[in-house]
């Protein structure tokens, strides 16, 4: 195990010392490296990878703790025996935890599992296979880690030779967008070619290990010897880990290609995970500041103060809104995309309570989200900004936006303001971003009446249920309040409560989940009606994304198209907005429908304003896309800008082709917003 852990953190070294003299060979254009500058770098580089290394091969401590003989003593034996056949009993014939996931989890459970249960009693009841064994396992792990570390070489030379620096936000971002991602590489590409010379480094690597150094397999430590081993490892841990995160980064200096030379790409990895940003000003093209700002306060009407506008002459007969404050509620449902409804073309009749809503409610039609994961709607349709470059805001250490949530305008008219989650609140960082920005949070932990769960948190009915209840105590102290619902049926693994639904077929399935969400909804807003705040209250039914992102380019306009229901009744008389809007633009509207002439922090505007621009915000993680007169324009780090027409082939359905000339006018406005917003 020592060979074993010595070759790696060899490899380990001489990988990074070879990408180091690769990238000083190839710096990004504009950069220069000095001789002092490449020195530098290359000895700090060969700490950072030292330290690393010692973090990456941690998970060999657990392999190297099990290479022992005291668990095939008779006791000890069958007591592991047990215990794995009770696990694989549970994972096989149970519905078990690694269900409540769906998808292939529990497969792979089964799967792990079994094998272990294989190869222990195996082992356990022939004593003979277990040397041969313990070999062949330790050669195929040894296989394993110097594959990843001779691929995650040739990754991060294809990654420097793209975007001229280490492993940033962007690469968590491939590992989101897998599909895309893959495909394009292919393209780009001779990964076939790559792997292969991988492969046969890696079986050359382990040949001449093997052959060269005489493995001991048995008898390997004592119990005082093993304590003193891993004391050794986790004190060197702790040491590489104080310097990673204290030191390092200290080391750096002005020359920027320098300290990226230096750095070591997988901690690189795991800090950008971490942080979740991507920086704008260094990965996309920037116009002068100042003129940056004149066009998006012209673009927002800011200079004219045109952003507090009241509703439209030719709206304001639909409107019959009292001047005291009306309670909103805003219903945001897990992965609700607009071709779920029959409005937009479903013929499955999966929606049959929101239907029945449409003729009774105002319905933007042309309604679309800014991003296609929840964080990203819920940055929407609070901060009523594009969304942001990296990581959503939400998911941020430094997510907290004092004055800027509309949970912080409404403070100022005495609402309370209220996030009402059926999950667990820490999921993707909720709970601490509505509790810094303004809003009482409550999720599972307060919701005590529970009829179904499962793994991502409580039934959409017993979310609405609990809702019911806290707009009962809201009323009873007689203050206004702003609700945002957030739902989780509608997410794999599609479980819900039986007798709801009627469905031929596999019940664990979008389409099923989809039409009992819409069950639930249904149920809440008759419920609602019985409750004394309900006619002074209005209901925001729409989504935090659409169900699928995939589509033929990076921004499929058809892939964000998402519904959005106003309904009050005895407020607000039915109609359809036909005009393009995004999901920032909800929150302006709304405000300027109550009659509020707040000063507002938001790029969203006001939909029914006579003065309203048609356009939508719609992004990836790192594409950023702008709709506006049928073209979509797109910024991508360290690329030309792309743009697209966007063509109606059916009813709410197009098709994107890209234009062979750029139109300088909408790239001038998308990065006006961009690096506005982002700053």
């Amino acid at each position: 195990m020592k060979i074993l852990l010595k070759q790696i953190l060899i490899i380990i070294l001489v990988v990074g010392f070879l990408l180091r003299v690769v990238f000083m060979f190839f710096p990004p254009e504009g950069a220069s490296l000095g001789v002092f500058d490449a020195a530098k770098a290359i000895g700090i580089g060969v700490i950072n990878d030292a330290a690393m290394g010692i973090f990456l091969c941690l998970p060999l401590l657990l392999v190297y703790v099990g290479l022992n003989e005291w668990k095939y003593r008779r006791i000890a034996g069958y007591s592991i025996l047990a215990l794995l056949v009770v696990a694989f009993l549970y994972v096989t014939f149970t519905h078990s935890i690694f269900h409540e996931y769906g998808g292939v989890v529990p497969k792979i459970a089964t799967a792990l599992i079994g094998y272990k249960l294989l190869s222990f009693s195996l082992r356990f009841f022939f004593p003979s296979i277990r040397i041969g064994w313990r070999k062949v396992t330790l050669c195929v792990l040894a296989a394993f880690y110097v594959f990843l570390l001779l691929g995650n070489g040739i990754a991060e030379w294809l990654f420097w030779d793209e975007f001229g620096v280490r492993y940033n936000f962007i690469a968590v971002d491939y590992l989101i967008y897998t599909n895309e991602v893959v495909g394009n590489i292919m393209e780009s590409y001779a990964i076939v070619p790559l792997l292969l010379l991988v492969g046969l480094l890696t079986a050359a690597v382990i040949w001449y290990t093997v052959r060269r150094h005489k493995f001991q397999f048995e008898n390997l430590y004592t119990p005082r010897q093993l304590l003193v081993h891993v004391g050794i490892a986790g004190a060197m841990a702790a040491v590489s880990y104080f310097y990673l995160g204290c030191i390092s980064h200290s080391l750096e200096g002005d020359n920027l290609c320098a300290n990226q030379i230096q750095q070591n790409g997988c901690y690189d990895f795991l800090e950008a995970f971490r942080d979740n940003k991507l920086d704008y000003a260094q990965f996309y093209t920037m116009i002068p500041q100042q003129a940056c700002r004149d066009a998006y306060r012209r673009l927002c009407a800011f200079d004219t103060r045109t952003h507090t506008d009241t509703v439209a002459d030719r709206w304001k007969p639909l409107f019959n809104i009292p001047a005291t404050p009306v309670n909103i509620v805003l219903l945001t449902v897990e992965s609700l995309s607009a071709d779920f409804l029959t409005a937009y073309g479903n013929t499955g009749h999966l929606t049959p309570s929101l239907d029945s809503l449409i003729p009774h409610s105002m319905v933007f039609d042309r309604f679309y989200a800014v991003g296609n994961r929840t964080v990203r709607g819920l940055e929407a349709l609070s901060l009523g900004i594009p969304p942001s470059a990296g990581e959503s805001i939400v998911k941020r250490p430094d997510n907290r936006r004092d004055g800027q949530t509309i949970a912080h305008i409404l403070a100022r008219h005495g609402y309370k303001s209220q996030f009402i989650y059926g999950g667990d609140s820490y999921f993707d960082n909720m709970g601490n971003y509505f509790s810094n920005n303004g809003y009482e949070v409550i999720d599972r932990k307060q919701i005590s009446q529970v009829t179904f769960s499962n793994i991502w948190g409580v039934c959409d009915e017993d979310l609405f249920d609990k809702a019911l209840q806290v707009f009962d105590a809201n009323a009873r102290g007689h203050q206004p309040f702003f609700a945002q619902l957030m739902t989780v049926s509608n997410h794999r693994p599609y479980t819900y409560p039986d007798g709801r639904i009627q469905w031929q077929g596999n019940p664990q399935c979008r389409d099923a989940a989809v039409k009992y969400t819409d069950y639930a909804i249904g149920q809440f807003l008759k419920k609602a009606q019985s409750h004394t705040w309900f006619d002074n209250t209005i209901f925001i039914v729409t989504a935090d994304h659409c169900a699928s992102s995939a589509g033929k380019t990076s921004i499929p306009v058809d892939k964000y198209h998402i519904p959005c229901i106003i309904y009050a009744p005895r407020m607000i008389q039915p109609c359809r907005v036909e005009t393009l809007c995004s999901q920032i633009d909800i929150i302006p509207t709304l405000l300027a429908m109550l009659h509020f002439s707040d000063a507002t922090p938001f790029t969203g505007r006001n939909v029914l304003a006579a003065g309203y621009r048609s356009r939508a915000f719609m992004a990836t993680y790192q594409d950023l896309g702008y709709l506006e007169n049928d073209i979509l324009t797109v910024l991508s780090p360290r690329k030309a800008p792309s743009q697209y027409a966007v063509r109606q082939r059916a009813p709410f359905h197009h098709t994107e082709e890209k234009l062979p000339q750029h139109i300088d006018s909408l790239i001038f406005k998308t990065r006006s917003y961009y690096q506005y917003t982002n700053q």
